[in-house]
């Protein structure tokens, strides 16, 4: 383990610290858009044995800290002993909805919902989720609003109690439509030394474009990715559909012809009412969808061009690729990270998607 690392853990409900350096090998872990990323390890099962109470599943909080700076938190859900190895593995705090339910309706009186801000119900959810007895994780989560709706009069959003929901489900309903909030799970120390655990919302959408870090072949990334051209992901002609139903349906065309063979796709936006915004929607996607070119992943070792921890889930970094087949540089989004702490120097997995045509916030240090 290198000696920047340490890894410790933390009771759920009486915040005491169950161990503060944990002797763990094979380390991996990482956040995600969208969900509750993950952590992997193993540790000597003699130890193990020795400090079973510092791993007990589903009370334990597991961190991952590097130069005083806390780089990830979640929850330890499995602890299982395998060819002489013990094996941990966690999973951040959105996850503790998956094991929770809505069993009194509604969010306990406070749905149902209509044209309400998904941002508003979220927080409802985990309100409701944290006021049940022995259920306060302790997690914040943003005052982030959005222009979203979620419910209409004719179909309200509702929460049944006979359905027993997962409110993990409720959450990823809310944010998988297009143009929904976004969101991924953070922790810090606040200046007391208390760890702050963080739903962290996102409005039009999570991250910034950063033009302070980049990672290019020959400088931070390890080794070559592959640069993918897909004929599946052009496309000149736009079909944009907005909100209404029917004949009624907002409807938009932006095509172009650029000298190649006419390929169309279909761009559905549900809740964009106006004709003008969903001209502009389509335009946008039309200019995505004619830059062919696409890295997926890359492995980057820690350098000061982009030291590792300065990105933020949600960013939009350059990348440039050069090897004997291609150079090829563009804006990518990362979606999801995975540290390898350990090896010499430390590095990540980092993967991407291309970036898309958002509005953009601020870079943020916690």
């Amino acid at each position: 383990m290198s000696g920047r690392w340490r890894y410790f853990t933390q009771h759920a409900l009486t915040g005491a610290i169950l161990h503060p350096a944990l002797p763990l090998t094979d380390v991996e872990f990482g956040n995600e858009l969208n969900g509750p990323g993950h952590f992997r390890a193993t540790v000597a099962p003699r130890w193990a044995r020795a400090n079973i109470d510092t791993l007990q599943p589903g009370t334990a909080l597991l961190y991952a800290e590097a130069d005083g700076i806390l780089r990830w938190g979640g929850l330890l859900w499995d602890a299982t002993p395998e060819d002489g190895e013990y094996h941990l593995e966690a999973a951040s705090w959105s996850s503790y909805l998956n094991k929770r339910h809505d069993h009194h309706g509604e969010l306990r009186g406070r749905g149902p919902y209509v044209y309400q801000d998904p941002c508003v119900i979220i927080r409802d959810i985990w309100a409701y989720a944290q006021e049940q007895p022995d259920g306060n994780l302790g997690v914040t989560v943003d005052a982030t609003s959005s222009s979203a709706k979620a419910g209409t009069p004719a179909e309200p959003w509702h929460s049944y109690w006979y359905e027993t929901p997962v409110l993990g489900e409720l959450v990823d309903d809310l944010v998988s439509e297009d143009g929904a909030p976004q969101y991924t799970n953070t922790c810090h120390y606040q200046a007391n030394g208390q760890i702050v655990r963080r739903l962290k919302l996102g409005y039009p959408r999570l991250g910034a474009r950063r033009t302070d870090i980049s990672f290019t072949t020959g400088i931070n990334i390890v080794s070559t990715p592959p640069v993918r051209y897909s004929g599946d992901e052009y496309a000149n002609v736009i079909l944009a559909t907005g909100s209404g139903e029917g004949t009624a349906t907002r409807y938009a065309v932006d095509p172009v012809r650029d000298g190649r063979l006419r390929l169309e796709s279909v761009l559905a936006l549900p809740t964009v009412n106006g004709t003008d915004v969903l001209g502009r929607r389509a335009a946008a996607e039309r200019n995505r969808r004619q830059l062919l070119g696409q890295v997926e992943q890359i492995t980057v070792r820690d350098h000061p061009a982009a030291p590792l921890g300065s990105w933020q889930i949600g960013d939009d970094v350059r990348v440039t690729v050069n090897n004997q087949w291609t150079s090829w540089s563009g804006w990518c989004r990362i979606t999801a990270d995975s540290y390898r702490p350990g090896t010499a120097p430390d590095q990540a997995t980092l993967t991407l998607r291309r970036a898309d045509a958002f509005h953009y916030g601020s870079p943020e240090a916690s």
